[in-house]
């Protein structure tokens, strides 16, 4: 039984936040997960960004990702961060360093929390 509880509040808490592609269907104004010929996809693909969202504890993969689909789309890199505790917030911090120190051609376009219900 306790178990089965521990489950049923691991699930919860999960939906509750809502996954990356929760956040992709919400707020993408684009094409969502538009496929590149090396087989990886881009979250979100506007006229002018090839946009990737990602936690902001995950601020370095998601500044190699959005400059990956920047190189294949012809669009300019951009990131959309899903902050939801104080780790996230930290690592949107690092990115935001990291991209003005060595001028990297990507937006930063917003920081979001949870899923407006």
């Amino acid at each position: 039984m306790k178990l089965l509880a521990l489950f049923t509040l691991l699930i919860t808490s999960a939906y509750a936040e809502g996954s990356e592609a929760d956040y992709v269907s919400t707020y993408c104004k684009g094409v969502i997960e538009y496929r590149l010929p090396d087989r990886t996809r881009v979250d979100c693909l506007m006229p002018d960004h090839a946009i990737e969202y990602d936690y902001g504890k995950k601020w370095a993969e998601a500044i190699g990702q959005s400059l990956h689909y920047a190189m294949h789309t012809g669009r300019r890199a951009g990131i959309v961060f899903i902050n939801l505790d104080n780790s996230d917030m930290y690592g949107v911090e690092r990115a935001r360093k990291l991209i003005g120190h060595y001028n990297l051609p990507i937006d930063i376009l917003a920081t979001i929390g949870t899923i407006p219900e």
